[in-house]
């Protein structure tokens, strides 16, 4: 078997049983036993399981961020001086997202790593996506900042995670939401006619009115 063949083999068999079930309770036999390679192929192309994890994000990733920067480029060419409206930078993201699994996977696949990213990132994963695509979330996050000044900073970050959280849901469960459309509905739902009915619903979010604060009485009590 080719190098490039065993790779890719372990990369396949790896990011779909870590999206399947974790990546605490995923070993590396189970995934060897799968991918039908021996284990010293893994420590000899990866060195350990926290590289190979890393490996699997970065096949998503490093097409996504070159892409997203690179679509930022254009919107900030585009609008000039002008401030990006935020339908704009949330259909951007949602295209750069959808443009990747294409080349990889699945969506369903990226958009369950994603979730284990956040709920199950241990230190060392989170360090290496701050160290090695953190840069083009601070860019969004900026231009995100710009188009709600409103919002005040915290207001603004427990939103977009909001927001994040519940694009990672929705598209993690595309196959059971495809298959109630169709059964409970007669409506035949592509990946972009979900995008197209989500992109209001996260807007509406962030540009919802603020909280009321709660009376101090209130929380005391």
């Amino acid at each position: 078997m080719a190098q490039t063949d065993t790779v890719t083999r372990i990369l396949d068999t790896a990011e779909v049983l870590f999206a399947e079930r974790g990546f605490a309770e995923t070993s590396l036999r189970t995934i060897t036993s799968k991918a039908k390679v021996n284990l010293a192929a893994v420590n000899y192309h990866f060195g350990s399981k926290k590289s190979l994890i890393q490996a699997v994000f970065a096949r998503y990733l490093d097409p996504f961020t070159e892409r997203f920067h690179r679509a930022l480029d254009e919107l900030q060419v585009h609008y000039g001086d002008n401030v990006i409206p935020l339908e704009e930078l949330l259909e951007t993201m949602a295209r750069s997202v959808l443009e990747v699994p294409a080349e990889r996977n699945s969506l369903k696949v990226f958009m369950r790593l994603l979730g284990l990213a956040y709920s199950q990132a241990q230190g060392h994963l989170r360090r290496y996506i701050q160290e090695e695509y953190g840069s083009v979330f601070t860019r969004f996050t900026e231009l995100v900042r710009q188009a709600t000044p409103e919002l005040p900073d915290a207001e603004r970050f427990w939103r977009l995670h909001f927001m994040l959280g519940t694009v990672i849901f929705t598209l993690s469960g595309l196959d059971a939401l495809r298959d109630i459309a169709e059964k409970d509905y007669q409506e035949h739902v592509t990946v972009r006619d979900l995008i197209r009915r989500l992109r209001p619903v996260v807007v509406a979010a962030m540009q919802a009115p603020l909280p009321t604060p709660v009376p101090l009485a209130v929380q005391e009590a």
